[in-house]
């Protein structure tokens, strides 16, 4: 587990490291433009709201009280930072995505080719109608589980006693979503939709979790966040064609 752990983790580095390869370098162009842009909008939002939010989520208290309110603070502060800056950032990562998705997977389907040395026998990349309703469908599914499990652990969050373990259960529910986001591409790239993705995962979940965990990590990190999607579309394929067989 732990070594399917680090495999994962290592290969947001192999994916820093492709999307610098000939052949590939252009593809990277538009998802990088719609990546600044969108995560320069993330972090001047987030920095304009954050300390109203913290606010409005510590409750106020008579003056006599004013030591239990510094206290809450001090305690739920850094929970409060967690959840909003992943909430913040993957409803910034999901538009992004959703923007990007077409030149996404057209990234995905350069990288496996130069990797593989073949052409995607069936790409989604050209859609039939068939597919389009599928990968609505996909999204919707996607979008339904992101929210059950948020609003489940914002629950969890506010039970005393639970809520101090709920740092470390965000982020691991953020690294969960987002190998789920990237590894869509290359495996929509073959016709496979939310479900399916979801369920490959779970069979390699330390896997799937590690590149995840390196996703969240390059997304945290000022600037180099820059090239965070394109370098997370070309992990996920290197994952996804490294691993193929034990996903299918």
């Amino acid at each position: 587990m732990i070594g399917n752990l680090f495999n994962g983790f290592a290969h947001i580095f192999s994916g820093l490291g492709l999307i610098n390869q000939p052949g590939i370098r252009r593809f990277v162009v538009i998802p990088l433009a719609i990546n600044i842009l969108l995560f320069a909008g993330a972090s001047w939002y987030l920095f304009s709201q954050f300390d109203s939010w913290i606010a409005a989520l510590i409750p106020d208290f008579p003056s006599w009280l004013d030591w239990l309110e510094t206290l809450l603070s001090w305690l739920l502060w850094p929970l409060f930072t967690i959840m909003i800056l992943l909430v913040i950032f993957y409803s910034f990562s999901l538009l992004a995505n959703l923007i990007a998705a077409p030149f996404n997977s057209l990234l995905a389907e350069k990288i496996e080719m130069q990797l593989t040395g073949k052409a995607i026998e069936q790409s989604s990349i050209y859609p039939t109608f068939e597919i389009i309703k599928r990968s609505i469908a996909s999204e919707i599914s996607k979008l339904v589980y992101f929210f059950k499990w948020w609003l489940l652990l914002l629950v969890l969050s506010l039970i005393p006693g639970i809520n101090f373990a709920a740092p470390f259960l965000w982020l691991v529910f953020g690294a969960w979503m987002l190998s789920l986001e990237y590894l869509d591409y290359p495996m929509a790239n073959h016709n496979k939709f939310f479900r399916e993705i979801n369920q490959q995962a779970l069979s390699k979940r330390s896997l799937s979790l590690g590149l995840g965990s390196g996703i969240l990590l390059l997304t945290s990190l000022p600037l180099i966040n820059l090239i965070a999607m394109p370098a997370s579309v070309a992990a996920a394929t290197r994952l996804w064609v490294n691993h193929r067989s034990e996903l299918l």
